[in-house]
């Protein structure tokens, strides 16, 4: 089970935080919904994805969100990493590096058996804080609906 939240702050002012009051929906909503792994998502999905997950703000120096990762997990065995975004004008400064050494810096993050993501562009980002390619893909299944946020009541 994860501990009371964490705020951590780097030497520029900028923290990370995974304290539910301070995380910005409407922001991560904002970014989320025109990111190519989650374009259309609706307002109300993104709400409840982030009220059943772990997630953690990268805020800027002002206090504003400026970033976002979520954990799908059950803080025992394994955990899904979705919806990692740092928006466009604050990157180039190692502030995703340093969200997911935030993450992955956590006691309810360190003993997980397996630790899972999906992604198209960042594989040299996520393989800093230790992901592999899947050593046995064969054993590996999936659901795939990516059409699901485009639904006539979505639009």
């Amino acid at each position: 089970m994860r501990s009371s939240p964490i705020t951590d702050t780097n030497e520029n002012g900028f923290e990370v935080s995974d304290d539910p009051q301070r995380i910005d929906g409407a922001a991560a909503h904002a970014f989320l919904s025109k990111a190519y792994w989650s374009e259309g998502i609706p307002a109300a999905t993104l709400r409840e994805a982030i009220e059943n997950s772990w997630c953690f703000g990268l805020f800027a120096p002002a206090g504003a969100q400026i970033g976002f990762a979520r954990l799908i997990t059950d803080y025992a065995t394994y955990a899904y990493l979705a919806d990692v975004y740092v928006l466009p004008e604050y990157r180039g400064q190692g502030l995703a590096s340093w969200l997911m050494e935030a993450v992955f810096a956590q006691p309810a993050t360190r003993d997980l058996r397996r630790i899972m993501l999906a992604t198209r562009d960042a594989h040299k980002l996520y393989k800093k804080v230790g992901f592999t390619p899947l050593a046995k893909p064969e054993i590996f299944m999936e659901i795939s609906r990516p059409e699901s946020y485009r639904s006539e009541g979505n639009l």
